[in-house]
């Protein structure tokens, strides 16, 4: 035996009205959040950071990246741009610097006739670091400068030839 079918009636409209509405609580994202979290980022912010910031959850911070790609590529042209930065500073750090410096000193005039401010113009040098060369190098080239090594070890010998030749050698 079937079961009866019903048939509605809908008002036009009525259908394609309720596709578009939308559901929940509506998002407190901003335009604006996106060079916000740019000039956060370029000042190191993390994703935790940007959260507290904008008085949200981390989680929100990911779904906004996932639904705004203008919010997610401003965070990451943010943190590539501090990244490069520090990236920078580090690789001068490692092998060492120079900057111009003004020397101010004051110079006695003699016999109590007061004295002068002579400013002389030097350059301050750095010397390399050499911690700050080991990370470097061992992040740039961890084939090279990892502190572990790492080893193969092939056996090209299966378990039962291993036995049979210490039989040998036992007789």
């Amino acid at each position: 035996m079937r079961t009866p079918v019903r048939v509605f009636r809908v008002k036009p409209g009525l259908i394609e009205g309720m596709a578009k509405k939308r559901v929940g609580r509506p998002s407190l994202y901003k335009p604006e959040f996106a060079e916000l979290a740019r000039k956060f980022c370029c000042l190191g912010a993390t994703d935790a950071d940007l959260a507290k910031c904008f008085e949200v959850n981390a989680d929100t911070i990911h779904e906004w990246k996932k639904v705004h790609s203008e919010f997610s590529e401003s965070i990451k042209a943010g943190k590539e741009q501090a990244d490069a930065e520090v990236a920078s500073k580090l690789f001068h750090r490692a092998t060492g610097y120079e900057h111009p410096e003004d020397d101010i000193r004051t110079v006695s005039m003699g016999d109590g006739a007061g004295s002068e401010i002579v400013i002389t113009p030097t350059v301050k040098h750095y010397p390399p670091d050499t911690t700050a060369a080991i990370f470097w190098l061992k992040n740039r080239r961890p084939d090279l400068w990892r502190d572990k090594v790492h080893q193969e070890i092939s056996v090209d010998q299966t378990l039962a030839e291993r036995l049979a030749r210490a039989r040998e050698r036992a007789d």
